[in-house]
Protein backbone atom coordinates (compact mmCIF):
# COMPACT_ATOMS: atom_id res chain seq x y z
CA UNK A 1 0.00 0.00 0.00
CA UNK A 2 1.20 3.41 -1.01
CA UNK A 3 0.71 5.30 2.26
CA UNK A 4 0.47 9.44 1.11
CA UNK A 5 -0.56 10.48 4.47
CA UNK A 6 -0.51 10.17 8.03
CA UNK A 7 -1.18 11.65 10.89
CA UNK A 8 -2.04 11.30 14.87
CA UNK A 9 -5.52 11.54 15.29
CA UNK A 10 -6.12 11.99 19.16
CA UNK A 11 -5.13 9.67 22.23
CA UNK A 12 -7.96 8.78 24.14
CA UNK A 13 -8.94 7.22 27.05
CA UNK A 14 -12.78 6.60 26.90
CA UNK A 15 -14.74 5.74 24.30
CA UNK A 16 -16.10 8.83 23.89
CA UNK A 17 -12.69 10.04 22.99
CA UNK A 18 -12.08 7.92 20.30
CA UNK A 19 -12.66 9.14 16.32
CA UNK A 20 -16.52 9.20 15.48
CA UNK A 21 -15.42 8.12 11.72
CA UNK A 22 -16.14 4.36 10.55
CA UNK A 23 -12.99 3.58 9.13
CA UNK A 24 -11.37 0.32 10.06
CA UNK A 25 -9.15 0.09 13.00
CA UNK A 26 -6.00 -2.49 13.40
CA UNK A 27 -5.13 -1.94 17.04
CA UNK A 28 -1.18 -2.72 17.98
CA UNK A 29 -0.19 -5.14 21.33
CA UNK A 30 2.24 -5.94 22.73
CA UNK A 31 4.64 -5.52 25.61
CA UNK A 32 6.72 -2.35 26.18
CA UNK A 33 9.77 -1.36 24.00
CA UNK A 34 8.72 -4.56 21.62
CA UNK A 35 8.75 -1.98 18.87
CA UNK A 36 5.20 -1.02 17.93
CA UNK A 37 6.24 2.33 17.21
CA UNK A 38 8.80 1.46 14.89
CA UNK A 39 6.20 -1.14 13.26
CA UNK A 40 3.80 2.06 12.83
CA UNK A 41 7.02 4.64 11.49
CA UNK A 42 8.33 1.31 8.73
CA UNK A 43 4.78 1.21 7.77
CA UNK A 44 3.72 4.59 6.60
CA UNK A 45 7.45 5.22 5.76
CA UNK A 46 7.91 7.53 8.25
CA UNK A 47 11.05 8.50 10.37
CA UNK A 48 9.07 9.77 13.90
CA UNK A 49 5.18 10.26 13.51
CA UNK A 50 5.37 7.75 16.24
CA UNK A 51 7.18 8.39 19.50
CA UNK A 52 9.61 6.02 19.81
CA UNK A 53 11.24 5.44 23.24
CA UNK A 54 14.16 4.29 25.12
CA UNK A 55 11.71 4.45 28.08
CA UNK A 56 9.45 1.66 28.05
CA UNK A 57 5.48 2.07 29.47
CA UNK A 58 5.80 5.99 27.62
CA UNK A 59 2.42 4.90 25.87
CA UNK A 60 -0.32 5.20 28.44
CA UNK A 61 -3.57 6.22 26.12
CA UNK A 62 -4.88 4.62 22.80
CA UNK A 63 -3.07 6.63 20.36
CA UNK A 64 -5.57 6.95 17.08
CA UNK A 65 -3.06 7.08 13.60
CA UNK A 66 -5.28 8.11 10.60
CA UNK A 67 -3.49 6.39 7.60
CA UNK A 68 -4.59 7.94 4.05
CA UNK A 69 -7.81 9.37 5.65
CA UNK A 70 -8.86 5.01 5.09
CA UNK A 71 -7.95 3.33 8.11
CA UNK A 72 -6.84 3.75 12.00
CA UNK A 73 -3.70 1.87 13.82
CA UNK A 74 -4.35 2.18 17.24
CA UNK A 75 -1.52 1.92 19.36
CA UNK A 76 -2.32 0.64 23.01
CA UNK A 77 -0.07 0.81 26.14
CA UNK A 78 2.69 -1.62 26.13
CA UNK A 79 2.05 -4.51 28.76
CA UNK A 80 4.83 -6.23 31.45
CA UNK A 81 6.51 -3.07 32.72
CA UNK A 82 6.71 -3.32 36.35
CA UNK A 83 7.83 0.31 36.92
CA UNK A 84 4.37 1.35 36.68
CA UNK A 85 1.82 1.08 39.95
CA UNK A 86 -0.37 -1.94 40.40
CA UNK A 87 -3.58 1.13 40.24
CA UNK A 88 -2.31 2.72 37.11
CA UNK A 89 -2.02 -1.04 35.42
CA UNK A 90 -5.09 -1.97 36.16
CA UNK A 91 -6.38 1.37 34.74
CA UNK A 92 -4.54 0.97 31.36
CA UNK A 93 -5.85 -3.15 31.70
CA UNK A 94 -9.44 -1.82 32.12
CA UNK A 95 -9.13 0.81 29.12
CA UNK A 96 -7.44 -1.88 26.32
CA UNK A 97 -10.50 -4.11 27.67
CA UNK A 98 -13.29 -1.49 26.93
CA UNK A 99 -11.45 -0.74 23.66
CA UNK A 100 -11.22 -4.37 22.29
CA UNK A 101 -14.45 -5.36 23.76
CA UNK A 102 -16.66 -2.69 22.40
CA UNK A 103 -15.31 -1.15 19.45
CA UNK A 104 -17.15 -2.15 16.35
CA UNK A 105 -14.76 -0.50 14.04
CA UNK A 106 -11.54 -3.12 15.11
CA UNK A 107 -10.88 -5.28 12.27
CA UNK A 108 -8.21 -7.06 13.89
CA UNK A 109 -5.04 -6.94 16.25
CA UNK A 110 -1.62 -7.01 15.61
CA UNK A 111 0.24 -8.95 18.46
CA UNK A 112 3.63 -7.59 18.85
CA UNK A 113 6.47 -10.12 19.90
CA UNK A 114 10.15 -9.96 19.54
CA UNK A 115 11.36 -12.53 17.49
CA UNK A 116 14.60 -13.21 19.23
CA UNK A 117 12.81 -14.24 22.72
CA UNK A 118 9.81 -16.62 23.37
CA UNK A 119 7.16 -14.50 23.75
CA UNK A 120 6.24 -14.26 26.94
CA UNK A 121 3.21 -14.92 29.71
CA UNK A 122 1.85 -11.37 29.17
CA UNK A 123 2.04 -12.16 25.73
CA UNK A 124 0.33 -15.47 25.78
CA UNK A 125 -2.14 -13.85 28.06
CA UNK A 126 -2.67 -11.48 25.59
CA UNK A 127 -3.07 -13.81 22.46
CA UNK A 128 -5.49 -15.99 24.64
CA UNK A 129 -7.47 -12.50 25.30
CA UNK A 130 -8.08 -11.86 21.96
CA UNK A 131 -8.90 -15.18 20.47
CA UNK A 132 -11.09 -15.57 23.50
CA UNK A 133 -13.29 -12.37 22.97
CA UNK A 134 -12.71 -13.67 19.10
CA UNK A 135 -10.78 -10.45 17.67
CA UNK A 136 -8.84 -12.06 14.46
CA UNK A 137 -4.96 -11.59 14.96
CA UNK A 138 -1.93 -10.69 13.01
CA UNK A 139 1.34 -12.03 14.96
CA UNK A 140 4.07 -9.84 14.07
CA UNK A 141 7.37 -10.69 15.01
CA UNK A 142 9.99 -7.75 14.69
CA UNK A 143 13.76 -7.25 15.02
CA UNK A 144 13.95 -9.75 12.64
CA UNK A 145 17.18 -8.18 11.49
CA UNK A 146 19.39 -8.74 14.70
CA UNK A 147 18.79 -12.27 14.17
CA UNK A 148 20.83 -14.51 10.86
CA UNK A 149 18.07 -15.25 8.47
CA UNK A 150 19.00 -19.12 8.53
CA UNK A 151 17.72 -19.13 11.81
CA UNK A 152 14.41 -17.14 11.08
CA UNK A 153 12.18 -20.40 11.15
CA UNK A 154 13.90 -22.14 14.37
CA UNK A 155 12.99 -18.22 16.11
CA UNK A 156 9.28 -18.68 14.54
CA UNK A 157 8.36 -22.25 15.53
CA UNK A 158 9.38 -21.13 19.17
CA UNK A 159 6.76 -18.11 18.32
CA UNK A 160 3.95 -20.10 17.13
CA UNK A 161 4.44 -22.91 19.85
CA UNK A 162 4.74 -20.89 22.58
CA UNK A 163 1.55 -18.86 21.92
CA UNK A 164 0.19 -21.81 20.12
CA UNK A 165 -1.30 -19.68 17.26
CA UNK A 166 -4.29 -20.67 15.58
CA UNK A 167 -3.48 -21.92 11.87
CA UNK A 168 -5.98 -19.29 10.32
CA UNK A 169 -3.77 -16.25 11.76
CA UNK A 170 -0.71 -14.89 10.08
CA UNK A 171 2.42 -14.76 11.70
CA UNK A 172 4.70 -12.32 9.58
CA UNK A 173 8.03 -11.67 10.06
CA UNK A 174 9.17 -8.04 10.37
CA UNK A 175 12.14 -5.99 10.75
CA UNK A 176 11.64 -1.79 11.33
CA UNK A 177 15.51 -1.15 9.56
CA UNK A 178 15.07 -2.87 6.37
CA UNK A 179 11.38 -3.29 5.81
CA UNK A 180 11.47 -6.89 5.87
CA UNK A 181 7.35 -8.01 6.13
CA UNK A 182 6.56 -4.52 5.52
CA UNK A 183 4.27 -5.85 2.35
CA UNK A 184 3.16 -9.16 3.73
CA UNK A 185 1.61 -6.90 6.84
CA UNK A 186 -0.20 -4.20 4.16
CA UNK A 187 -1.52 -7.40 2.73
CA UNK A 188 -2.96 -8.90 5.86
CA UNK A 189 -4.22 -5.91 7.24
CA UNK A 190 -6.23 -5.39 3.87
CA UNK A 191 -7.54 -8.95 4.03
CA UNK A 192 -9.82 -7.28 6.87
CA UNK A 193 -10.85 -3.90 4.99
Amino acid sequence: MKVTSADIVISAVKPEQYPAEKLPEFALAGRSNVGKSSFINKMINRKSLARTSSKPGKTQTLNFYIINDELHFVDVPGYGYAKVSKTERAAWGRMIETYFTSREQLRAALLIVDLRHPPSKDDVMMYDFLKHHGLPCIVVATKADKIPKGKWQKHLKVVRETLDVDPDDQLIVFSGETGQGKEQAWGALKSFM
